[in-house]
């Protein structure tokens, strides 16, 4: 299996990013993902930007990027370039899939979670090595998976240093195309961060093993991949992280201050004064911080009352 190192960022101007979906309002562990990469981005005296990852509507609730934004900005964050929409981007998607699918190094598969099951969670490829007489049967349906000659299985991280993925995981044939027609988080985030610029991701550990497909699709389309920085998870219980899906309480825009402080606490930085405006806070935060101190955990237990 591949080892795939990033660029470093001394090779390009720094650009970060916050790409919530717009399934929710944010909540703590939203706050958390978009300090810290507010701070890493402009202690690094680089861009921020905000990504809207809006392609799965049957999850998206009516208002919430709106309100998303409305929230960043009751928490003094200010953002470089206009916000960026996935749903815009859907043509970009298409286009690169159509491009794989007639080289080859995409097909389309059928099989079901259950038929995936019984191969043992992991799939093997099959639709892939059909005979060609059998190929050319099958109806031009269902979900795209890409051929993952690459197989990225490690990666050093910037905080959580050096990640290793399971063998089977990293050699999959993953879906880059979903079978109702939506496109897969991992093909469009790696299109948009490219577009963007981005030259390190920070995010939350949840997605850290996904990191490894995502090497896979940046070194599959000859682009050059970001660095990463994976943020511990704000837990109410071990493995019970703060989500939208979890119904984790929508973070207080009347009074800041204190949900603020509360996060930069949970990243292991020093508290700012609470009487100017929240701007002013986030500069102080800037000012002040430091990577060395973010614990290098992949969860951190919270206390209940971040959640209703």
């Amino acid at each position: 299996m591949a080892t795939l190192s990033s660029p470093t960022s001394t090779h390009r101007p720094y650009v970060g990013r916050f790409a919530p979906s717009p399934s929710g309002a944010l909540h703590f562990g939203s706050l958390i993902a978009a300090l810290g990469s507010y701070l890493r981005a402009r202690s690094q005296q680089g861009k921020w930007l905000i990504r809207i990852e809006d392609i799965d509507p049957p999850r998206e609730v009516k208002g919430a990027a709106d309100d998303i934004l409305r929230t960043l900005e009751a928490y003094g964050f200010e953002w470089d370039d206009v916000p960026l929409y996935q749903s815009q981007r859907t043509e970009a998607y298409q286009a690169q899939i159509d491009s794989l699918l007639a080289q080859d190094k995409a097909y389309f598969c059928q099989c079901s979670r259950k038929q995936i099951q019984a191969m043992g969670g992991v799939y093997d490829g099959r639709c892939h090595r059909l005979p060609q007489t059998q190929a050319a049967n099958v109806v031009k349906s269902g979900a795209v998976r890409i051929v993952n000659t690459a197989q990225v299985q490690q990666f050093d991280d910037n905080l959580m240093g050096h990640i290793c993925v399971d063998s089977h995981f990293a050699a999959e044939d993953f879906i880059i195309k979903r079978s109702d027609g939506l496109y897969a988080y991992q093909l469009a985030v790696v299109l948009d961060d490219a577009y963007q610029g981005i030259t390190e991701v920070v995010r939350g550990c949840d997605l850290i093993e996904a990191s490894c497909r995502q090497l896979s699709l940046y070194q599959n389309f000859g682009l050059a991949a970001p660095q990463w920085l994976h943020l511990p998870l704000a837990c109410l219980s071990q493995g019970f992280k703060l989500s939208k899906q979890n119904h984790a309480q929508a973070i207080d825009t009347l009074n800041p201050q204190s949900s603020l402080n509360a996060a930069l606490a949970f990243l292991g930085q020093q508290p700012v004064e609470t009487q100017g405006s929240v701007a002013q806070m986030l500069a102080q935060a800037v000012d002040q911080f430091q990577l060395s101190t973010i614990p290098q955990q992949s969860e951190i237990l919270i206390e209940p009352r971040y959640t209703h």
